[in-house]
């Protein structure tokens, strides 16, 4: 969803009338694929609007649509155990040396955590950005394991309020942060799973053909019928 300006709809109203459209006209054909849905809002609203939709398609005594539904909010992983026909499945990574690889394979259970600051410093966020949002991140999961906060607590909200309440010991940031042992991690070269595998004669061929190719001359037409030629290769 993205906002409508000219009707005065900011994104999470968009979203949240696009969702009511959704639930509002289920059917046994219904297939329903949702995304991150109460993003745009507070982490305590953006969480139960979404345990509640949930709820709701896995309840619904007239339709029981097949839903496909994406989130970050991992205290939903409870929902499994709460509600027979849900299923939790996540997307798989390999860390290794303070580095993440992401598989792009699907596989049951929930996800322990995210991998957010990971991503922010593959886009190239400033070192300075990436290092002060792992002191933050670190002394949140500090505060969490102090109060006993899990990510699959049903009582989260509450237990939040104490680790929120315990930024207000977070060390402040520096006008110049010293250099610390995570930034190892931060300057960790990017890594990424190849197309190929090592030796592949496809990949050679690939490789020649891009290395004698003058992008400069190409006409847009001669580009899309030369990207159509590569593509018939792989």
């Amino acid at each position: 969803a993205s906002d409508n300006l000219s009707k005065g709809e900011s994104t999470f109203m968009v979203e949240m009338t696009e969702t009511a459209s959704i639930l509002n006209n289920l059917s046994e054909r219904s297939l329903v694929l949702m995304d991150e849905i109460g993003r745009g809002t507070s982490t305590y609203d953006g969480i139960s609007i979404a345990w509640a939709i949930v709820e709701h398609l896995h309840n619904n005594p007239k339709a029981r649509a097949k839903t496909l539904f994406a989130t970050h909010y991992h205290e939903l992983n409870q929902l499994a155990d709460d509600c027979p026909r849900v299923r939790n499945y996540h997307v798989a990574v390999q860390e290794a040396d303070g580095r993440v690889l992401f598989l792009r394979k699907l596989r049951p259970g929930g996800s322990e955590h995210s991998f957010g600051i990971h991503v922010a410093r593959m886009a190239g966020m400033p070192q300075a950005v990436v290092l002060r949002a792992n002191e933050i991140m670190h002394h949140l999961e500090q505060e969490r394991t102090q109060t006993g906060l899990t990510e699959t607590d049903p009582s989260a909200p509450t237990a939040f309020d104490e680790v929120l309440a315990g930024l207000d010991e977070l060390p402040k940031a520096s006008a110049q942060p010293k250099p610390r042992a995570t930034a190892a991690v931060a300057s960790a070269p990017k890594i990424q799973l190849s197309m190929f595998e090592p030796g592949d004669p496809k990949l050679e061929h690939l490789r020649e053909l891009l290395q004698v190719l003058d992008i400069n001359t190409l006409t847009p037409i001669e580009a899309l019928l030369k990207l159509q030629e590569l593509k018939g290769l792989v």
